[in-house]
């Protein structure tokens, strides 16, 4: 019985191969210098600032902001009671070094007065890309409040140093370190954390870094309070948002290519900085306070971290707000919710 002769199965030259493979080799290295470009020119300050990225930046967040006569009036009424106050204001200013070897700066205003004595101090941690001046209305506010007030730069931004922004991840381990300084100074120091944006993300995250098995009990004891102002959920939500809206591509897999490069040359993932996560365990009590008309963060953000929370907790939505402008819509309401707040946590010491 004859058999049938074998049919060769076809044979693709070798040449057409390894041109395969030297185009797929061209596209990985293509995609990843892409991956390199967004990451340095979202968290490398040295590298944004030769885009210009800044620049763009400050415009994205202002048309992000509602622009009505009665936000603008109360702000800039702010802004001059501020600039008035820091003419004669007590102030100080510090520097540490973080754990990674970087100066750190933060300006001090002592309580005066009466209030000279007094044990509560406030922690004010700014946005991204921001400064610890942007944070001076509330240190004016928590000042007549008698409370001492310490504002630093987070890292990279302001005049502390740093390779990489920290979307709160890093900076809640710099937190930490000032914090423990507050208590070199006063042993018997009531703290209260009060961030903006980036800043209420990474005080979110040491309220549950605080609460957990870190370590850092005794130091927790003397944080009190957690004022969180239009915080994200965590730092990979919303690089994905942003992928989305600035360049209308899919996030994945853009940004979890991102968290690797991130991961290898800034130490850090973006999942790492879940302000959602921390809440969870969080045993700190927190005011969350967010604009219902914030174009750069959602305020569902804030009511699923509300949500979250594990902690004692109260939620304030201010009504045509934009991003971080709760305190300018309606300022009466803004610091007197957080008075009341505060007023009732610090009573049951």
């Amino acid at each position: 019985m004859k058999t049938k002769p074998r049919i060769p199965f076809p044979r693709f030259p070798q040449k057409l191969f390894r041109m395969a493979a030297i185009v797929l080799l061209i596209l990985l290295c293509a995609y990843f210098l892409l991956v390199y470009f967004l990451v340095s020119a979202a968290l490398v300050p040295s590298f944004m600032e030769r885009l210009e990225a800044f620049e763009r930046i400050t415009e994205e967040s202002y048309a992000a902001q509602v622009q009505t006569s009665d936000i603008q009036a109360n702000r800039q009424a702010a802004l001059q009671e501020t600039r008035e106050w820091l003419e004669h204001a007590r102030r100080q200013k510090h520097s540490i070094e973080s754990a990674d070897g970087y100066t750190l700066v933060a300006e001090e205003f002592p309580a005066e007065g009466t209030a000279e004595e007094s044990h509560r101090w406030v922690l004010l941690l700014h946005g991204y890309t921001g400064w610890k001046e942007e944070m001076y209305p509330f240190a004016f506010w928590y000042h007549n409040q008698g409370f001492h007030v310490l504002a630093p730069d987070l890292r990279c931004q302001g005049e502390s140093e740093g390779d990489f922004i920290g979307m709160g991840w890093t900076d809640h381990f710099d937190c930490i370190q000032w914090l423990q300084l507050i208590l070199e100074w006063d042993p018997d120091a009531e703290i209260i954390l009060h961030g903006q944006s980036m800043g209420a993300s990474a005080a979110l995250i040491l309220s549950g870094e605080l609460s957990g098995n870190s370590g850092n009990a005794a130091l927790a004891s003397h944080v009190r309070a957690v004022v969180s102002d239009c915080a994200y959920t965590d730092a990979y939500a919303m690089f994905g948002e942003k992928i989305r809206e600035w360049f209308d591509l899919p996030p994945f897999p853009l940004v979890d290519s991102a968290c690797l490069v991130l991961r290898l040359r800034g130490g850090y993932d973006l999942k790492d900085a879940s302000a959602l996560a921390a809440v969870r365990q969080s045993q700190i009590p927190t005011l969350f306070i967010h604009g219902e008309a914030d174009a750069m963060i959602s305020v569902q953000m804030t009511e699923e971290l509300y949500r979250a929370a594990a902690c004692e907790k109260e939620l304030l939505l201010v009504e045509d707000a934009g991003h971080a402008q709760s305190q300018d819509k309606d300022p009466h309401t803004y610091y007197g919710r957080i008075q009341k707040f505060l007023d009732r946590v610090l009573a049951n010491n």
